[in-house]
């Protein structure tokens, strides 16, 4: 009730509306502004870009129990079975084998999980759902795909080559000392082995098993990584990067007669495994132990970047 000395109390008035006029023009704060009764966070802004997204898988990848132990079965293949191989060759005679070839054996299983873990990095999210998590956090898609290959490709490297290094220390130590027969002194392809009659690696031979290695399975890890980004599958994916290092060494050597001849080189001489063994120089395609891996680690390399560059261009067409 009011008394006569009192008005009635008038229903607040819209802001949006004049008093007598129809509606009024609203006019925005400035940015950084707090709205009317809103609140202001205190932490300033900042504008986004490659390293938060490095720095942001760089966090998932070492903190998921997966790439421990992923990581560390691999370094104990490469190791353990290039221990053992050096072992039991140790105090014979020389056959002719490069004095790190050896280290190969551990590698061509430890390899399996460079890929594993390559796949897992991307497909893991996808199985989960936390992928749509990680496209809200960064609506950038392929920086998030960059920032990815960028942190696998170096973590697969690193481990790689340290567990090559370890290997070929261990062949250097317990394989140098082996007998070496006089008719190696008469075959000029065998006499780049020994020196003063010691099996020895010249420096090629070093960079092949150690760096050569670690980059070859390093990228093979981010090949199996874009397949991944275009599969969004972990099985298919690991399924599909174990057919495509396998299967062509399996065909060709089920591959006989003359008809098949030039499938059966070609296979062999491009199969991953076949450049993998010649950076050891220990090629499976030819018996000249001159040649090196190098070449194919580039087709390799020139592969990868190709499928990388799909899984970019899809993942920013596709819903996640």
């Amino acid at each position: 009730m009011t008394t006569p000395h009192q008005q009635p109390q008038q229903p607040p008035m819209n802001p949006g509306y004049q008093q007598h006029g129809g509606p009024a023009t609203a006019t925005a704060p400035p940015p950084g502004a707090p709205m009317a009764g809103g609140y202001a966070s205190p932490i300033p802004l900042k504008r986004t870009h490659l390293g938060h997204a490095i720095v942001s898988e760089w966090t998932k990848i070492r903190s998921v129990r997966s790439t421990v132990w992923t990581l560390g079965v691999m370094f104990l293949l490469v190791v353990g079975i290039g221990l053992l191989t050096a072992s039991l060759l140790s105090g014979g005679t020389f056959t002719g084998m490069p004095l790190l070839a050896p280290g190969l054996f551990g590698l061509m299983l430890g390899q399996i999980c460079i890929i594993t873990l390559g796949v897992l990095v991307i497909t893991s999210e996808y199985g989960t759902g936390m992928v749509r998590t990680t496209m809200t956090a960064c609506p950038k898609r392929g920086r998030v795909l960059i920032a990815k290959a960028l942190i696998f490709f170096l973590l697969a490297f690193v481990m790689t080559t340290v567990a090559c290094s370890v290997t070929a220390l261990i062949n250097s130590a317990l394989l140098s000392d082996q007998e070496v027969p006089e008719y190696v002194q008469r075959v000029e392809e065998l006499q780049k082995y020994v020196q003063d009659g010691q099996v020895v690696a010249d420096s090629g031979q070093w960079l092949g098993a150690t760096v050569g290695a670690g980059l070859y399975v390093a990228l093979l890890g981010l090949l199996a990584l874009a397949v991944g980004a275009l599969l969004r599958h972990s099985a298919g994916a690991i399924t599909t990067m174990l057919g495509l290092v396998l299967l062509p060494l399996v065909l060709a050597l089920f591959m006989g007669g003359e008809k098949l001849k030039d499938v059966r080189d070609f296979l062999m001489e491009y199969s991953p495994l076949n450049g993998l063994a010649s950076l050891f120089r220990i090629p499976m395609a030819t018996d000249d132990p001159n040649t090196t891996g190098w070449p194919l680690l580039g087709i390799l390399a020139g592969v990868t970047v190709a499928v990388l560059v799909a899984a970019y261009a899809l993942l920013n067409k596709r819903d996640v």
